[in-house]
């Protein structure tokens, strides 16, 4: 593994510890989580008894939000300290949620077409080639099934707001959270979800106010956005 991916997966098991704390350095990630829950719920036409993957699930706070909805979930992370932050939690709450220490190229070659949902949130910023985790997350899809990423827009408002404002004057988020080299705009996500075989049908961004600790959707993808996308059947 380069050594860079591994210095940020030993970003993310240093915070493991604290992942579950509403008041700590994850609190952006709480204060967000009913809403990205909500689109994918809403968007995907409901969780109850859909089988759904969650890559990159850190320590499970959307795994967990899932799985209450209904939705059957295995997450899957490659920092383990996470992993086993998100086991613990999952026992704790009385959740049936499957976790596992694993790639997304694994689990491609694995369980192809077996998720009527993939999700990968607050993921692809953190990885050096986005573009195979997207066609990994179009793989594990079923045909017709829907796929969902957030991310950062690469772009000077997003470099002020989520790195310089949040990591450096607030203090929202660790510094060095995030690398601006590493955050992808709308455009370069979507030409991955089409050369991957995915239909591209929503792209809404993500306000977070951290004075007043909520978030809510716009139409501006300026900095924090979702992206829904859907496995075209005619291509299984």
């Amino acid at each position: 593994m380069p050594s860079n991916q591994q210095a940020e997966l030993d970003k993310f098991d240093a915070m493991a510890a604290n992942w579950w704390d509403p008041t700590g350095d994850m609190r952006p990630l709480h204060d967000i989580n009913p809403l990205r829950t909500t689109y994918i719920e809403r968007r995907a036409g409901g969780l109850k008894g859909k089988r759904v993957l969650d890559v990159g699930c850190g320590a499970g706070l959307l795994s967990e939000a899932m799985a209450a909805r209904g939705a059957r979930v295995t997450g899957i992370d490659l920092a383990p300290q996470a992993i086993g932050a998100a086991q613990r939690h999952a026992e704790q709450s009385g959740l049936d949620i499957e976790y596992r220490v694993a790639a997304s190229r694994d689990m491609a070659a694995e369980l192809a077409g077996e998720f009527d949902i993939v999700v990968a949130y607050e993921m692809l910023e953190h990885v050096d080639q986005p573009a195979y985790v997207v066609q990994d997350c179009a793989t594990l899809t079923a045909p017709g099934g829907h796929v969902f990423f957030s991310t950062i827009n690469r772009s000077p408002i997003a470099w002020a707001l989520a790195i310089g404002g949040a990591e450096y004057v607030l203090g929202l988020l660790p510094r060095g959270t995030h690398e601006y080299a590493k955050l992808v705009k709308p455009a370069e996500l979507s030409a991955h979800c089409r050369h991957a075989g995915l239909e591209v049908v929503d792209i809404s961004g993500m306000r977070y106010n951290p004075l007043t600790h909520s978030a809510s959707l716009g139409h501006r993808p300026d900095v924090n956005y979702f992206l829904h996308a859907r496995h075209d059947e005619d291509d299984a």
